[in-house]
């Protein structure tokens, strides 16, 4: 129901309506479509077109497939944190998010080096990646201080990862479009590709799991997908250099 194509049709308003859903799916298939609308905070009308872009006619349809989809695939109750993982991985087990893992692994093996680049728990993700990639044989560092200098030696015949949840943040963005400005390819990992990053990149890949902060502040969203999108592209790229 949630497959990768549909969720990554959404704008953010829609988004919003999918977070909702997914952190409360034992509460939304009893909903009226107004009482989602107000515990989302959009409207109805946007409720409306979220159902549409998920093949649903309106929204009765879309609680009938949602209590469907909850029992054929969820049959023992899981917990938040499972449960959005589990949705993560049903929206990726499909061909389509498969060809766009090697569409990116294409773009790797034409770069001479990778830059891996993130701050704060994104830099520690940077960081694995580099070396992760290092582990494979392709030449690949890190940079997880967002006012490192970019230079033409740096990044040239390069491809910069840039790692992001929310591809909002302003100092990876000026980060990113240093390497744009310095003719260096950008590929994006972030939570959802109507960011600003996903935007500027050259190519992105977007995992779509609802973000999670504590105060609003102090960001602790799963970094389940970004780890599995990292090894799933080291080892795609693993099996063609041996080729």
């Amino acid at each position: 129901m949630f497959s990768h194509s549909a969720v990554a049709s959404l704008n953010n308003l829609e988004m919003m309506v999918y977070n909702y859903v997914i952190k409360n799916r034992d509460k939304v298939m009893y909903m009226t479509i107004r009482e989602l609308a107000d515990a989302a905070g959009v409207s109805t009308t946007t409720i409306l077109r979220f159902c549409r872009k998920l093949s649903c006619e309106g929204y009765s349809e879309f609680r009938v497939r949602f209590k469907l989809y909850l029992e054929q695939n969820e049959p023992q109750q899981a917990n938040f944190g499972a449960s959005e993982i589990i949705s993560f991985f049903k929206s990726v087990n499909n061909e389509e998010f498969d060809a766009l893992l090697d569409d990116a692994v294409d773009i790797i093996l034409s770069s001479e080096r990778i830059i891996f680049v993130g701050a704060g728990t994104s830099g520690s993700l940077a960081k694995y990646g580099a070396r992760f990639f290092s582990n494979i044989g392709k030449f690949s560092n890190h940079i997880d201080d967002p006012y490192f200098p970019v230079t033409n030696d740096m990044a040239k015949n390069a491809l910069a990862i840039v790692l992001s949840v929310s591809g909002e943040t302003e100092e990876i963005l000026r980060f990113a479009s240093q390497f744009s400005l310095h003719h260096c390819k950008v590929l994006s990992i972030t939570s959802h590709e109507h960011s600003r990053l996903a935007k500027l990149a050259d190519f992105n890949l977007s995992w779509h799991v609802p973000q999670t902060r504590i105060a609003g502040v102090y960001d602790i969203t799963t970094q389940i997908p970004v780890i599995y999108i990292l090894e799933s592209l080291g080892r795609k790229l693993a099996k063609k250099l041996t080729e």
